[in-house]
């Protein structure tokens, strides 16, 4: 075995990741690399397995609606059934809206907290049972620069609680779960160049912003996916309820 390859015999499951210029399927290509299986989510079946058989035959697509249980729970005994195993979740569907306080109507805030929030539980709910009877496993969740400072650039306040959401669910996850060798983290990113924002800011608007971080540049999946990489290994092993910038500076904590 190459000791290179951090993911070496693992299997990871990881939502939202059919799209082309998403984190999650930047994710799944690094992860591959590294030697694991793959499973990807996404409300497209058809487009996960397309992405998943791009990636390398011994990879999966699957179809999951992440708040939705019943979904989670299929997509998961898929997997089971495919791989033998699940080792690494990664919790990375999400979507979000531009949208003020006043202007958060019932059924947006109900599809902002379904996909961000209820789709981590749901998703974990599935998967956690089975990495407790395989002795561990690591979980990570997608949350955002937008929870910690009250706002981000494009997600709404409804988006920002959806994500603080899920750095106490996250936390509290780790906490349960650490007796099982079950670790959760969760991935903090500000503003990164994917298809979610694809077309919303101006170049003018996006040389203003990077003129207003620190590392002077918006950031991209691939450096996402590098944070992911980190807390699904074994180099993180003594890491649970732990919460990964990757802003460039956008957000420093005293």
């Amino acid at each position: 075995m190459n000791n290179a390859l951090l993911l070496a015999g693992k299997v990871a499951m990881i939502s939202g990741a059919a799209s082309a210029r998403g984190i999650g399927l930047a994710t799944a290509r690094l992860f591959a690399s590294h030697g694991a299986k793959v499973a990807i989510l996404d409300l497209d079946e058809g487009a996960a397995i397309e992405a998943a058989a791009a990636i390398g035959p011994e990879h999966r697509g699957y179809a999951c609606n992440v708040a939705d249980k019943d979904a989670c729970l299929k997509a998961t005994e898929r997997a089971i059934a495919d791989f033998g195993q699940i080792d690494v979740l990664i919790n990375n569907a999400g979507i979000t809206q531009p949208v003020k306080t006043l202007e958060i109507d019932p059924v947006s805030w109900d599809r902002i907290l379904d996909v961000n929030l209820r789709g981590v539980l749901y998703l974990s709910q599935a998967v956690i049972p089975h990495m407790q009877a395989q002795g561990g496993g690591a979980i990570a969740c997608m949350s955002s620069v937008s929870a910690q400072r009250g706002g981000g650039i494009l997600g709404g306040p409804h988006y920002s609680a959806a994500k603080a959401g899920v750095l106490g669910l996250a936390k509290a996850m780790a906490r349960e779960f650490g007796p099982s060798n079950i670790r959760v983290n969760c991935v903090t990113p500000g503003l990164i160049q994917t298809d979610i924002s694809a077309g919303k800011l101006s170049d003018q608007q996006k040389a203003e912003i990077a003129a207003s971080i620190p590392l002077n540049r918006l950031g991209n999946a691939e450096e996402v996916a590098g944070a992911y990489l980190f807390l699904a290994s074994n180099l993180s092993a003594y890491i649970t309820g732990a919460v990964i910038d990757v802003n460039g500076g956008m957000l420093i904590h005293g």
